[in-house]
């Protein structure tokens, strides 16, 4: 079984200087719509979002960039468990490199926002 991880830490403050500055462009250029219906304009969760995009890239191994920030979506089940889901560019890297399961932990504080991602062979 071969396992991939990543994770990534992120001020919650900077996505909220990304929001005021560039608001709906940065929105849907960043986030699914299902991710801001769930997150309902909450700024810690969007922030543990655009961390856990920013960890299933690194997973994956390459950056944002080489996969869509909408290839990686964070969906909430019914208990508000995170989900990492896969489309497009990202869904095609994880099949290339054999990626079946996927999970994700996300966190937050006052100030910062973490996410850790597994992906197993």
């Amino acid at each position: 079984m071969n396992l991939r991880t990543g994770v990534d830490l992120i001020e919650i403050h900077r996505v909220a200087e990304a929001i005021q500055q560039h608001g709906e462009r940065f929105l849907n250029r960043v986030f699914t719509k299902l991710e801001q219906e769930q997150c309902r304009g909450r700024i810690e969760s969007l922030a543990a979002r655009f961390a856990a995009k920013e960890a299933a890239a690194k997973a994956l191994g390459c950056g944002i960039g080489d996969v869509s920030w909408l290839d990686i979506e964070i969906r909430s089940d019914e208990m508000k468990a995170p989900h990492l889901v896969l489309h497009g560019e990202g869904e095609q890297v994880a099949g290339r490199l054999g990626l079946r399961s996927f999970s994700v932990s996300l966190s937050h504080s006052r100030d910062h926002a973490i996410a850790f991602v597994v992906m197993v062979e």
